[in-house]
């Protein structure tokens, strides 16, 4: 699994949140997705890597602008993850 940190401009509030999270659960495989306006990224977890270019193309068609990409192999945290 692999855990991606995009930054995006453009969002500015919830709605706009919902829109991204929304457009990204119709066109790409994710397990997860958590964005932020007032952070300016999205969090995404999923079980395949990420065309980037298509994904920055996507936000594009909707408004919004892909910024820096951080992308890291990600492990589903237990529930006694913290002993």
């Amino acid at each position: 699994m692999w855990k991606y940190t995009i930054e995006v401009t453009g969002m500015m509030c919830g709605m706009c949140e919902a829109h991204i999270n929304e457009t990204v659960r119709k066109n790409f495989p994710v397990k997860k997705i958590r964005s932020s306006h007032k952070k300016g990224q999205i969090e995404i977890i999923t079980d395949q890597e990420l065309d980037e270019t298509h994904f920055a193309k996507v936000l594009q068609e909707i408004g919004y602008d892909m910024g820096c990409v951080v992308k890291q192999p990600y492990q589903k945290k237990g529930l006694f993850s913290s002993f």
